[in-house]
């Protein structure tokens, strides 16, 4: 978590509560947390120096903390860029239900399958509602040419892809399993 930390802050500050909205809404599509992971990884990242906090009065709010990377913050996140990245590995209950088909109860399966593609639909607005924001009033060809967040675009289009590949493959399954276990 720590070094998806330091790339949503790589760019500007930000408070606790809106890193938590922008890994629910961006960074969710390659890393997730709860905020109570977040909070405790920014109080640690900053007693490590790999971040700085100030605090902002509010009148009508508790004061906030605004979290900014610090030189060590940026020469830790430069070196994670510079090594070999672990092989992503899938954990997936729904697909170990699925797996089980022949032992289960196949219309609770489709209920998860069903589920499963409604989730990734909002998912797939919200990635999609994001680029947007990103691209402006740009085409996608002008941003990659002449952007300034390239990463950010670069893993929106990779969720927009996985959330898409998620819809296809359950609309799959579950036109064969309706084929295999009619109702």
């Amino acid at each position: 978590m720590r070094n998806a930390l330091l790339a949503a802050l790589i760019d500007r500050e930000s408070s606790g509560y809106d890193l938590a909205k922008k890994f629910r809404v961006s960074v969710a599509n390659f890393w997730t947390a709860t905020p109570q992971q977040l909070y405790r990884e920014l109080d640690k990242m900053e007693s490590d120096g790999l971040l700085a906090a100030r605090v902002v009065k509010q009148e009508r709010r508790p004061d906030k903390r605004l979290f900014s990377v610090t030189e060590k913050g940026r020469a830790a996140l430069h070196a994670f860029t510079r090594r070999e990245p672990k092989p992503t590995t899938v954990r997936d209950e729904l697909l170990v239900q699925v797996e089980a088909l022949a032992h289960a109860d196949v219309p609770s399966v489709r209920a998860s399958i069903a589920a499963q593609i409604a989730q990734s639909r909002e998912r797939l607005a919200a990635y999609q509602s994001s680029l947007a924001e990103i691209l402006g009033p740009r085409s996608e060809a002008e941003f990659v040419r002449t952007g300034n967040r390239i990463g950010p675009y670069l893993t929106l289009q990779r969720g927009i892809s996985f959330e898409r590949e998620n819809i296809s493959w359950g609309e799959l399954a579950l036109r064969i399993l309706d084929d295999r276990y009619p109702r």
